[in-house]
C-alpha cells in the first residue's frame, strides 16, 4: 500500500513537503518526495496534505491493567501484598478490550508502554503493547521492555503509613530497593558460576543488570529523582525517570545523565505534594540542556487519547515542534528499546502510521487514519 500527498515527518532526518510512504506485509518498504515517487500501480491513500508521521507512543500508561470506567475489577496495577514484586508481569494483567483502547487509538496512538503502578519500590514487568487486537501475547511488541521502580510518596503512603512496614521513609524505600538488587547480584553471580539456582523475582531482575533492559523510576521531587540516579550508578543500570516533575530545579544535574526523561502528566491540578510544580514547561527544558525527552499521559491518571494535546501544550512553552513530535514517537520508543521496530519511518521498520489531518497538535485535527502493522485499524 501507499500513502501520498502528505507532509511526511520520518522522525529521523528526513521530511518531505510532499511525500509518500511505501508499505507491505507489515513492513514499511520506501518512502521519499512525491516527485522521485516511482510508478504504483497498488492501493493507495490520498493524505490529502496532512501529515503522515509515524504511530505515536506513550512510553508510560496503565492502559489496559487500570481499566477505564471500572472500579476494583478492573484495577489491576499494584501488586499491594510485597513491596518487591519484580516478577510480577503487566501483561498478565492486561486487558485487550479496554474501553480506552480504541480512543487512544483514533487520536493516533499506536504503542503504549504498560507499567504496574508506583505503589511498590519494585513493581514489575513493563511490556511494550501494540493498541489492537484480541490477544495480549499477538499485541505485545516487548515484555519486559523495562522494569518499575518507585521513589517518593506512593511506596511510604501504601506500606508505611497504610500498613505500619517498610518502607516507612524515602530511606527505606531505597534500602528497600538496594538490598534486592544486591541480591540479584549474588544470584547473577551464583547462575553465572553454573550453579543451578532458580528464584522467578531474581530471574526478573537479570535482564536488568545485564543491561538488556532500562529501569524506569517514577521520581516526582528532585531529590528522588537524584536517588533513582545514584541507584543506577550505583549497580551500573540503564534507566528513565519517569514524570520528573521537579526536573528544572536539577537541569544540570540531569544533563549529564545518559537517560531518557517520561515528563509528565502535566494537566490538571497536582493530586499530592511532590506534583506541585508540574509544567508543561520541563520538556523544553530538558530537551535545551541537551537531553531527548518522551512525554507522558500516565493514563489513567489522564486519558492516553490526550497525548497529541499534552505534545502540543509542550510547543506553546518552548518544546520545538518537531521535537514534541519525536517526544511521542522516536524518543518514546528508544526509552523502552523498541526503537528499531516502531518510533519512526524507515524501510524495514513496522508500518505502524497515522495520518493527520492537520498538524496533529491544533485542536480540530482528526486521525483519518490509523495503520498498525500494516493493517488499517481506524
Amino acid at each position: 500500500m501507499r500513502i501520498c500527498n502528505g507532509l511526511l515527518l520520518t522522525m529521523e532526518e528526513a521530511r518531505f513537503e510532499r511525500g509518500y510512504v511505501d508499505f507491505e506485509n507489515g513492513r514499511i518498504t520506501a518512502f521519499g518526495a512525491m516527485q522521485d515517487a516511482p510508478a504504483y500501480a497498488g492501493e493507495t491513500l490520498d493524505a490529502q496534505g496532512g501529515y503522515i508521521l509515524p504511530g505515536l507512543i506513550d512510553a508510560h500508561t496503565h492502559i489496559g491493567i487500570s481499566e477505564e470506567g471500572l472500579r476494583w475489577e478492573g484495577e489491576d496495577c499494584n501488586e499491594t501484598t510485597s513491596p518487591v514484586t519484580p516478577d510480577v508481569r503487566a501483561v498478565d494483567g492486561f486487558h485487550p478490550f479496554d474501553t480506552a483502547i480504541p480512543k487512544a487509538r483514533r487520536a493516533g496512538v499506536t504503542t503504549a508502554a504498560v507499567a504496574p503502578g508506583s505503589t511498590n519500590p519494585i513493581g514489575g514487568q513493563i511490556a511494550a503493547i501494540k493498541l489492537y487486537g484480541t490477544d495480549v501475547e499477538a499485541m505485545t511488541l516487548k515484555a519486559p521492555c523495562a522494569i518499575k521502580f518507585a521513589l517518593g510518596e506512593n511506596p511510604k503512603r501504601n506500606y508505611g503509613q497504610a500498613k505500619g512496614r517498610e518502607p516507612m521513609t524515602r530511606m527505606g524505600t531505597a534500602a528497600v530497593i538496594r538490598r534486592t538488587l544486591a541480591r540479584a547480584q549474588r544470584y547473577l553471580a551464583e547462575k553465572e558460576a553454573g550453579k543451578d539456582v532458580y528464584e522467578p523475582d531474581m530471574e526478573a531482575l537479570l535482564p536488568l543488570l545485564r543491561r538488556d533492559i532500562p529501569a524506569h523510576f517514577h521520581a516526582h521531587r528532585a531529590d528522588d529523582i537524584l536517588t533513582a540516579v545514584r541507584l543506577a550508578r550505583e549497580f551500573d543500570l540503564r534507566y528513565s525517570i519517569l514524570h520528573a516533575t521537579d526536573a528544572s530545579r536539577i537541569v544540570s544535574l540531569l544533563a549529564r545523565e545518559q537517560m531518557i526523561p517520561i515528563v509528565g502528566p502535566s494537566m490538571g491540578p497536582a493530586g499530592k505534594p511532590e506534583t506541585v510544580g508540574g509544567s508543561f514547561a520541563t520538556a523544553g527544558l530538558l530537551r535545551r540542556a541537551g537531553m531527548q525527552v518522551a512525554i507522558t499521559t500516565d493514563h489513567d491518571v489522564t486519558p492516553l487519547w490526550l497525548l497529541p494535546a499534552f505534545a502540543g501544550m509542550c510547543v506553546r512553552e518552548g518544546l520545538a515542534h518537531e521535537e514534541a513530535l519525536r517526544a511521542i514517537t522516536l524518543y518514546a520508543a528508544r526509552a523502552m528499546g523498541v526503537e528499531e521496530r516502531v518510533g519512526s519511518i524507515r524501510p524495514g521498520k513496522d508500518a505502524d502510521l497515522v495520518v493527520f489531518s492537520g498538524d496533529p497538535f491544533h485542536y480540530l485535527t482528526r486521525a483519518t487514519a490509523v495503520f498498525i502493522d500494516g493493517r488499517r485499524v481506524e
